[in-house]
């Protein structure tokens, strides 16, 4: 396991992951699987998130994240169909993309406009 600080985040490479998962992050803190750690896409996919928390705050990112999660299961959803269709997850998956694709390195220039 290491620890990396990286621009406006932390990174536990090998720090515990949900089972199927790659990565998750709890406000600053981007925790990823060893193997994952080389994946661009997922490392600007969690760095949207860490944006999102500090744009929510903790209480309004939980209640965003998992309230879509709910209402995904209570539409009769299995687990991925639900978390597919979170937007917090559709908006960071849709960032990390777009950053990709247009070899932006810093994902907050293709954020989604807020009024």
């Amino acid at each position: 396991m290491a620890w990396e600080r990286r621009d406006g985040y932390r990174l536990w490479i090998g720090g515990p992951v949900p089972p199927g998962a790659d990565g998750i992050t709890l406000g600053s803190l981007v925790v990823v699987r060893s193997r994952a750690v080389a994946s661009p896409m997922l490392l600007l996919h969690e760095q949207v998130h860490v944006r999102q928390w500090r744009r929510h705050g903790v209480i309004g990112f939980l209640v965003r994240y998992l309230g879509a999660y709910a209402i995904g299961r209570l539409r009769r959803r299995d687990h991925r169909g639900a978390y597919l269709h979170i937007p917090l997850e559709i908006e960071a998956d849709w960032v990390a993309r777009r950053s990709i694709a247009t070899a932006i390195t810093d994902p907050a220039e293709t954020e989604v406009a807020r009024s």
